[in-house]
């Protein structure tokens, strides 16, 4: 345990200038983890905000609800873009590739409706290039960028796609199922080894994939809702786990204890560094 934060929905993830940045949707609120000062600071900006990645000149860029904001270490500035989605809808998981530009889901905040898709922000405008489904997770991006990994939470898949010549996600292949007694596929992450890691919400665990698809390694954690690993440290080999109490009952809750926590394991391959968005000035 790193930090018993208690989050609702703690989620997105990502190691920022030597610190763990990661947001809780639900309340509204920004997280970072300053592992050498052991330094814990929350700021509450409003809305949804749903990940957190750095920009190229140094600044934090955030996606909250409907619109990409920049966040000066204690407020959201006014919308830098906006998504162009139904009311209902709201921004989830993000990647940044090697070229600076921003990848993004949205889902249908009620989790209902199949009004969801993977959004490409190049710095200037946004647009939506497939993928659509109710809850969209990921995305993440191979060590060499060509493929794309995108999450279908519901449908319990997750599948690669090619991005090298295109960014229309488009000819996809089924990369690997979550049987629905396992919980459900959210967050994902690519090491340094082209392994795929997922979070399972529901599923007590985060998961290792090899690049074929071959499940290589199992990590349980002492709560049910597990949402996304990020890599940091000195070495990117420490593996940061968020999660949620969203949607537990008070007896799961009294079962479950740590569950919203912040956690970390020792990872057996290194992650990848985030890569910054570049913004059009």
């Amino acid at each position: 345990m790193v930090w018993p934060i208690e989050a609702t929905l703690g989620e997105g993830p990502a190691w920022i200038d030597d610190m763990l940045w990661f947001v809780d949707i639900k309340a509204g609120a920004i997280h970072r983890y300053d592992p050498a000062a052991d330094a814990r600071d929350s700021y509450v900006v409003g809305g949804a905000p749903s990940f957190i990645v750095p920009t190229a000149d140094g600044a934090l860029l955030v996606g909250n609800r409907g619109a990409l904001h920049l966040f000066d270490g204690e407020a959201l500035a006014p919308p830098l873009a906006t998504v162009s989605m139904p009311v209902h809808n709201r921004t989830n998981d993000a990647t940044v590739d090697a070229l600076g530009r921003l990848w993004f889901g949205t889902m249908d905040d009620e989790e209902t409706r199949p009004s969801g898709a993977v959004h490409v922000f190049d710095g200037a405008s946004i647009s939506a290039v497939g993928g659509d489904c109710t809850i969209t997770n990921g995305p993440a991006i191979s060590p060499d960028g060509r493929h794309l990994y995108h999450v279908d939470t519901l449908a319990g898949t997750i599948h690669r796609f090619d991005i090298a010549t295109d960014t229309l996600l488009r000819d996809g292949t089924l990369f690997a199922t979550i049987a629905p007694e396992d919980g459900n596929p959210d967050g994902v992450t690519v090491d340094s080894e082209a392994c795929v890691w997922v979070g399972l919400w529901g599923g007590w665990e985060a998961r290792r994939y090899a690049p074929d698809g071959t499940l290589l390694l199992r990590v349980a954690l002492p709560c049910a809702n597990v949402t996304k690993i990020a890599f940091g440290g000195p070495d990117l080999r420490t593996a940061y786990v968020t999660t949620a109490r969203v949607g537990l009952s008070d007896a799961e809750l009294a079962e479950q204890p740590l569950a919203g926590g912040l956690f970390a394991f020792d990872a057996p391959a290194p992650g990848l560094p985030l890569a910054s968005v570049r913004i059009a000035r």
